[in-house]
């Protein structure tokens, strides 16, 4: 079983804000994946699916992005996952929009989210997909009501390949290994398949 969770927070308010494309991701994951009605538990919304001859469990922690870990981590104890085998797909203000970033272990960089799920859990030795969401032009322009404003129109374009970019990535995590996705996807902006270094 591998446990697949984007980072967002619940409620309608955020849809469609910066700091929700992790939640865009695991839904874009559950159509590709076509899995089952999802459900709530242990604060969170999952629902099973198959990636390859892989089992897997999509979550989407239905708490704060800065409680989130309580979620992930409930889910994971349930179902007896490993962090080896967890991948979590969040935004990252340090990388221009359209770009991921795969990254196994590390620190939280400033993400609520991930700080979060390595305090709960007490390591960081899980897989993640970082989506850049670049960061505000103006020096004057607080990086908290950023990530929850709405994508700018022109990115609302690209919104939906960039996600199934990152869902792809997060697939071929579970099918291929960490190492092999961080050659396919750690690349420019838009190109995720054999991009070249960073």
């Amino acid at each position: 079983m591998w446990l697949l969770v984007g980072l967002g927070n619940p409620g309608s308010k955020y849809v469609g804000t910066r700091h929700n494309v992790g939640f865009q991701v695991v839904d874009a994951l559950a159509i590709r994946g076509r899995a089952s009605s999802p459900r709530a538990k242990l604060g969170a919304e999952v629902c099973e699916t198959r990636i390859g001859t892989e089992q897997a469990l999509l979550c989407k922690p239905m708490e704060f992005m800065n409680l989130s870990g309580q979620a992930v981590v409930r889910v994971a104890n349930f179902w007896k996952v490993d962090p080896a085998r967890t991948v979590v797909v969040h935004d990252d203000l340090d990388l221009p929009f359209g770009r991921l970033k795969v990254a196994s272990g590390g620190g939280h960089g400033g993400h609520n989210g991930l700080r979060s799920i390595i305090t709960e859990w007490g390591t960081s030795d899980f897989a993640r997909v970082r989506m850049g969401i670049g960061r505000p032009l103006a020096a004057d322009h607080d990086a908290a009501d950023f990530v929850l404003a709405p994508f700018k129109s022109a990115e609302r374009k690209d919104l939906s390949d960039f996600a199934s970019r990152a869902a792809e990535a997060m697939e071929s995590i579970v099918t291929t290994g960490v190492m092999v996705t961080m050659n396919r996807f750690n690349g420019k902006a838009g190109t995720g398949r054999g991009a070249g270094p960073k």
